[in-house]
């Protein structure tokens, strides 16, 4: 069968940098390992094809035979190529510089775990994430939340052995790895006979089927600081499933997400609301009292200065949300609306035509100016 060309193997051009190369095959390898698809036979050609791939073009010898070549270079015999210094295969396993690649791949790629000793079958347990959703009010001050998670745990009836009479494994030695010759490649993989743990268990719990743990709804109370704010992740550590054989467990985290408040919207630290105020009001002047997002009985008055033209913000300091772990405080904005009455009493109308007539447009001066504007475009027309 005619072997693909390397550069397509690796989805990389000719003129590729030998920090592109690896870049491509580090993203390529960590799709199609095959122990993270230990039953998929076309993931692991993909991973020859990319590892032998690589292997040539990481290697600038190799490479510049390839480049001129082509697989000729790597043949027994290969015509026109003085003695054929690589037809004898590349290194035969994964030895020197290339090991330590695999070994940063895959160790980075699974959480930055190191690769378990012989002997030491100890696995940690999975981390674990829970969305949770709290309001605006529970932002500001901070709460304690019960959540369930469905996790695993240590069974209690074997103490999380997995049951009696634990042997090594024979096929891999207690190693839990087992390692074929493929061609040139030595491949490593998890042992199928005892699924990398090293160990077999000859009378299995009857709880936990040999696992050494079971899946249970645990309820936890989760203490959400004051501050908080949609996208903060909380880690509460060895709170994920439980670890195999003895490993420690994982870690759960909680994703906040925080609702939008009924009277109060939120930037970062800030707090935003609109108010209606009357047209009277607007006009003359006064004070309202709005509430905080405090809550109680707590509210603050502001001032209206006469003449409040409808879209006025007000600051008010140090009434917005708290700083997460802090003392300070972010500010609140409000907005100001003035609201035009309707259904207007048969008096009311009178006394703003009233009005209307007696104005000289000063006390609407915007809009005196802007008439007064409109009328010279016009004349400038003429």
């Amino acid at each position: 069968m005619t072997k693909k060309d390397f550069y397509e193997v690796l989805g990389v051009s000719k003129s590729a940098s030998a920090t592109e190369i690896k870049s491509a095959y580090r993203n390529m390898a960590k799709k199609c390992h095959p122990d993270l698809h230990p039953n998929d036979k076309q993931a692991e050609v993909q991973f020859k094809e990319i590892t032998e791939a690589y292997e040539v073009l990481s290697d600038s010898q190799k490479k510049a035979a390839y480049d001129q070549y082509g697989h000729a270079a790597f043949e027994g015999g290969a015509s026109g190529f003085g003695g054929n210094p690589f037809a004898g295969g590349f290194s035969g396993g994964f030895g020197g510089g290339f090991s330590d690649f695999f070994e940063e791949v895959f160790n980075g790629f699974m959480g930055g775990r190191a690769r378990p000793q012989e002997n030491d079958m100890r696995i940690r347990g999975n981390d674990v994430r829970y969305d949770l959703t709290i309001s605006l009010k529970e932002a500001f001050s901070g709460v304690k939340k019960k959540i369930d998670i469905n996790t695993f745990v240590p069974c209690e009836k074997c103490a999380g052995k997995g049951g009696e009479n634990i042997e090594k494994c024979s096929t891999c030695g207690g190693s839990g790895r087992v390692r074929r010759q493929n061609g040139f490649f030595m491949m490593e993989s998890a042992c199928p006979a005892c699924n990398g743990s090293g160990h077999v268990i000859t009378k299995p719990c009857s709880e936990c089927r040999g696992t050494g743990r079971i899946k249970q709804k645990q309820t936890l109370e989760v203490s959400v600081p004051a501050g908080v704010d949609t996208g903060v992740r909380m880690r509460l550590a060895g709170k994920g499933e439980a670890g195999l054989n003895g490993g420690e467990n994982g870690d759960l985290y909680i994703f906040i997400t925080v609702e939008e408040g009924k009277l109060f919207t939120r930037h970062e630290t800030n707090l935003y609301c609109s108010v209606p105020i009357s047209m009277t009001m607007a006009t003359l002047g006064g004070s309202i009292q709005i509430p905080t997002i405090d809550g109680g009985s707590e509210k603050e008055t502001i001032k209206i200065h006469a003449g409040t033209q409808s879209g006025t913000q007000v600051k008010i300091k140090g009434r917005g949300m708290p700083v997460m772990r802090g003392s300070a405080r972010g500010d609140l904005y409000v907005t100001l609306n003035v609201e035009i009455p309707t259904n207007l009493t048969k008096r009311q109308k009178e006394l703003l035509e009233e009005f209307d007539a007696e104005d000289t447009g000063k006390s609407t001066p915007k809009t005196s100016t802007f008439w007064e504007n409109i009328k010279k475009i016009f004349e400038d027309f003429v």
